[in-house]
């Protein structure tokens, strides 16, 4: 089975990214009752959440202060908030 990851994200909202994955996957994922203990709670900060981006290294989308999520954990919540594939967000 391929390596999961993310190929595209973009901040839409306080919380929220939309993802593209390598599956082919893509839609928006909610992270709002996710971002708990010290390294990810900054993330509850609307303007902090916003400095997120997609690290080509990583594959993953990251924060300044180290934070970053699995690219598997981001697809299961896909799956829990969608259910369907989303259409891409105008840029």
């Amino acid at each position: 089975m391929p390596i999961l990851n993310v190929r595209e994200a973009r901040v839409t909202g306080a919380c929220q990214l939309w993802l593209l994955f390598s599956d082919g996957a893509q839609g928006t994922v909610d992270l709002t009752g996710e971002l708990w203990g010290q390294i990810f709670e900054p993330l509850n900060d609307p303007g902090f959440f916003a400095l997120g981006r997609f690290d080509a290294e990583a594959r993953t989308v990251v924060w300044p202060n180290g934070a970053d999520f699995a690219p598997e954990f981001l697809r299961e919540r896909l799956k829990e908030s969608s259910g369907r594939v989303a259409e891409r967000p105008n840029p």
